[in-house]
């Protein structure tokens, strides 16, 4: 990749909205929505009650500030949770009233269409899953999360959240979503994957669930999210660090009173400094390293510019890792490469 460099915003600040703003001003420039057909924002609801596990709404708010101030076309706010009905997460975290504020929709990602790839079970043998077809017909997508420490994977920022939540989750409750987005979704919602195939959608549920599917031991899973970060990578990534998770995340860690935002339009720039000012090295993720190796973006931090308020070791602190830390270190194995 030679001297290819990547920017992203770091800005510190007592209040979330405003963080996140001041972020995304700051690379604004590098930032165009002209042309596009359908910006998909994607959140992150691992939990659907524990608001430190999940997006928050303001982040969101202020993103969407952003964007509506740009663009005017197809707007989704996405998520497929991991485990309780995502609607639940719309409702439990505020999320119902955007529809409107912004004219756009809410989407269940576990009920969208979808295409199937390919990934590696735990003996690295080639294995199907199904990614939403949303997703990978968006023309612009958006990933914002909180950072958190992780069970598998040492941390979850924001590639690993529009890669997870993309995956489908069968619910059996098509119909349900079908009925809401009826009566609330904006008139060119009929053209989205999700209504188009819905009927089929429901005719084919299998209650299959493919977020579990490529948990396949420390090997697999980084190199499957590598494999479908290719194809769901975002075109602007956002962490908001106001609050973020150490100990036994994604669900069961304790606050980090952190106060930062970080933006950029390099998804591997942003989840790899993010990743070091949790007192992580990158390299030690193992998505990120395969990210970095295929050269999908600016993995080192000497090659990132940062912009903003906040110098690097003023905000830099230990995260404490999940408790199995030591073991998913042990994602390392001959031959990957030919598996990425």
């Amino acid at each position: 990749m030679g001297n290819r460099q990547a920017v992203v915003s770091l800005v510190k600040g007592q209040d979330r909205y405003q963080n996140v703003a001041s972020a995304l001003a700051l690379i604004e420039d590098q930032i165009s929505l002209e042309g596009k057909k359908l910006v998909l924002v994607k959140v992150n609801f691992v939990s659907t009650t524990n608001q430190l596990a999940a997006t928050h709404v303001e982040a969101t708010r202020a993103l969407l500030d952003f964007i509506r101030a740009r663009y005017s076309g197809p707007l989704v706010i996405a998520e497929g949770a991991a485990m309780s009905p995502t609607f639940d997460g719309f409702k439990n975290y505020g999320y119902l009233p955007l529809a409107s504020q912004y004219d756009a929709m809410l989407l269940d990602l576990n009920q969208d269409q979808w295409e199937e790839v390919e990934v590696l079970d735990h003996r690295l043998r080639p294995i199907k899953v199904r990614l939403a077809k949303t997703v990978l017909e968006s023309d612009f997508r958006i990933s914002i999360t909180p950072p958190k420490t992780h069970d598998t994977v040492v941390v979850t920022l924001t590639l690993k959240n529009i890669i997870v939540g993309s995956l489908i989750r069968d619910t059996g409750g098509a119909s349900a979503v079908a009925d809401f987005a009826r009566r609330f979704a904006p008139s060119w919602l009929s053209s989205l994957p999700l209504v188009q195939g819905l009927k089929e959608r429901t005719s084919q549920a299998l209650f299959r669930n493919d977020k579990v599917a490529i948990h396949q031991g420390y090997e697999a899973i980084n190199v499957n999210l590598y494999r479908l970060a290719k194809l769901v990578w975002p075109h602007l990534s956002i962490i908001d660090g106001f609050e973020g998770m150490e100990g036994d995340g994604p669900t069961s860690g304790s606050a980090v009173p952190w106060r930062i935002a970080l933006a950029g339009t390099d998804p591997l720039a942003v989840d790899s400094l993010t990743a070091y000012l949790m007192g992580f090295d990158p390299d030690e993720v193992g998505y990120l390293y395969y990210c970095k190796l295929a050269g999908l973006g600016v993995g080192d931090i000497s090659r990132i510019k940062v912009v903003g308020n906040a110098p690097l070791e003023e905000v830099r602190r230990r995260f404490r890792p999940h408790s199995s830390y030591r073991e998913q270190l042990l994602w390392r194995f001959p031959g990957a490469e030919k598996f990425l």
